[in-house]
């Protein structure tokens, strides 16, 4: 299985989210869903200042074998979004947990990260696919 950290939280459609410690929340897709995809070759992430809403559709990550979308976790606006992922895309493969993030998001409310799965959780859920 794919590199997972304890200290993130995970959707069953890929995406993970580690809470700051100033309260914000970033967003990225787990190790699996990049290997899964392949080369990633283009992202689409939502405008700052954007609203976004828990489990609905945020973003896109396009790779050589196909094109997938990416839901946050968590409802609030967009503060912040890796630029960088805009001139290097393929940094989603080499760091999806550190450099390859996709955007942050000032949350309006934390408690709906409680639905989202631990790292235990998610390996289930990735062995029952």
């Amino acid at each position: 299985m794919s590199e997972l950290r304890s200290e993130l939280k995970y959707l069953t459609s890929h995406e993970w989210a580690r809470v700051e410690e100033d309260g914000t929340v970033t967003i990225g897709i787990t190790d699996h869903a990049q290997d899964s995809l392949g080369d990633v070759v283009y992202v689409e992430c939502p405008d700052v200042g954007s609203s976004v809403s828990a489990g609905e559709e945020a973003g896109v990550v396009e790779s050589v074998k196909a094109a997938s979308d990416i839901y946050s976790p968590v409802s609030g606006e967009v503060i912040s979004v890796n630029g960088a992922l805009e001139d290097a895309p393929e940094t989603i493969n080499e760091s999806p947990y550190d450099d390859g993030w996709f955007f942050k998001v000032k949350p309006s409310d934390l408690s709906e990260l409680e639905n989202a799965l631990d790292s235990d959780g998610y390996l289930a859920a990735c062995e029952d696919e």
